[in-house]
Formats: C-alpha cells, structure tokens, sequence
C-alpha cells in the first residue's frame, strides 16, 4: 500500500520506533518531515514543510509524546485519537481481573493501601505502585483535578501490545515477560484475548488505538491499558501495520470518521 501526498511528522529527537516507522513511510513514498515544536507556528499559518513539494496540499499526520503533539497537532490541523481518560475503569471485571476507578488525584491523596497509580493518556502522573496516596507528587506539583486511574496490584508473566484498526487486532508484539523487557510475536491466546476486547468494548474505542494485554502469574489474561497509537512504541509489531493505525490516529481533523469525533484529544 501506498500513500501519495502524505508528510509524517516526527520530533528531532527519535526513538528506535520512530526510526523504525520513518524507514517504513520512506520506502511507502510518504513524505517524512523532523522539525521541532518551535518550527511550527501558531496561529493558522503553517510552515513551508507542510505542503507539497509543488505547493500542492499534504495530508500531514504525527507520531510523537504527548508534550509535542499537544503543540504541535493543533496548528497543523492534526487530530489526535486517544480512549477516554475512564475507559480501562469502565471496562467489565472479567477483562480486567482488577478493581479500577477513575478519579481526581485529590481523591487518590486518602488512599491508605498499595495502589497502581498513572495518568489514563499520558506520562504525567508516574505509572508505580505507591504504597499509599501520600506518596503521589502532592498538590504543588500537580493540579488536584487532575484525573488519575487508580487499580488494585497486579502482576503480569507476560504482557503484548495490540494495534487496533477498525475493529480487528491488525498487529501485535510481546514487549515484556516478568517485569522485564523481551521482544517477540505474539501467541495466539494473546491475539484471541485481543479479539475478545474488541467484541466485548470495540465500540468504546476510538479506530486506531493500541490496547496493551497481559497473562498474570495465575494465567489469566486481563487488559493493562489503551494508549494512544500516535505516542506508541511498536517494539516486534509489523512497522508497515503499526503505520497504518498510527496515520488513521493521527491525521487532518478534517477526515475524521464519524465515529472517532468522541474520542478527539
């Protein structure tokens, strides 16, 4: 598959996956552009990169963190897809084999037990198991509004990431076995617990998205978390596949489908 007229944007500074996705847009004849937040302008004008080498129009997508999307994607006309910040707590019980709640970080401050504490979109609340809420950065470092996903511990033998694309597990990779990082494809449980997500919540996501999955030390298989494709490591996943799901969540506002107009950064 090619993409005509096309610009992938990344950030100076890439990551293995970025490296990995450039070489891939490259060798599908897309358009790839480095430029650093500061290149982009704001307001409604857009840099000279931004349009075609004829000055024709491009279809400009992103694959970067949360810190230079949010600048970046708005004044390029970029719409960023993520699930909602309650998503993994709305989940039913038998996909998660945990109790989750979302909540103000406010609220979290009362905890009195161990809990799994992160931000549900981004890395700005550290993902850790805090002993209890006094140990979250407090409230001269973080607004206490701010939303947090708050889950029981858990331990996962073996965990995989999962690109979604409109509806279906379009590729995978383990990532991590017993808390450490280990590469390979992925098993096909893995992929049959990704097909059983997506029947039971697929329409509570948006049509890109990446879901992490794990198998705890008890054998039973339970979502970890969604993340946003366009900030998501493909680590063994099939590059080319990965693309296509990171350009779907992140690409002209204008071409959005329907059904992702909810789920909109």
């Amino acid at each position: 598959m090619t993409y005509p007229s096309r610009t992938l944007v990344l950030p100076p500074q890439l990551t293995a996956s970025a490296r990995r996705l450039r070489t891939t847009a490259l060798r599908r004849g897309l358009r790839v552009v480095e430029a650093a937040a500061s290149a982009v302008p704001e307001g409604p004008g857009r840099p000279e990169w931004a349009a075609g080498t004829g000055g024709e129009a491009h279809s400009l997508h992103l694959h970067a963190g949360p810190s230079f999307a949010d600048v970046v994607a708005p004044a390029l006309g970029v719409a960023l897809l993520e699930a909602p910040t309650d998503w993994l707590a709305r989940l039913p019980r038998a996909l998660t084999q945990r109790e989750i709640r979302a909540m103000p970080i406010g609220e979290a401050y009362r905890l009195r037990r161990p809990a799994f504490v992160k931000s549900p979109n981004d890395k700005g609340i550290p993902a850790l198991v805090y002993a209890d809420g006094s140990r979250l950065p407090g409230p001269d470092a973080v607004d206490p509004a701010t939303a947090v996903l708050v889950s029981d511990v858990m331990t996962f033998a073996v965990e995989y990431r999962l690109f979604l694309l409109d509806g279906a597990v379009h590729t995978a990779s383990q990532y991590a076995e017993a808390g450490r990082l280990r590469l390979g494809p992925p098993s096909g449980a893995a992929l049959a617990f990704g097909r059983e997500v997506l029947a039971a919540a697929g329409d509570t996501l948006p049509s890109a998205i990446v879901v992490d999955i794990g198998r705890d030390t008890e054998g039973r298989w339970a979502v970890i978390e969604a993340n946003a494709a366009w900030a998501s490591g493909c680590y063994e996943a099939d590059p080319g596949r990965a693309l296509d799901t990171v350009l779907r969540a992140a690409g002209p506002a204008t071409d959005l489908l329907p059904h992702d107009r909810a789920f909109v950064r």
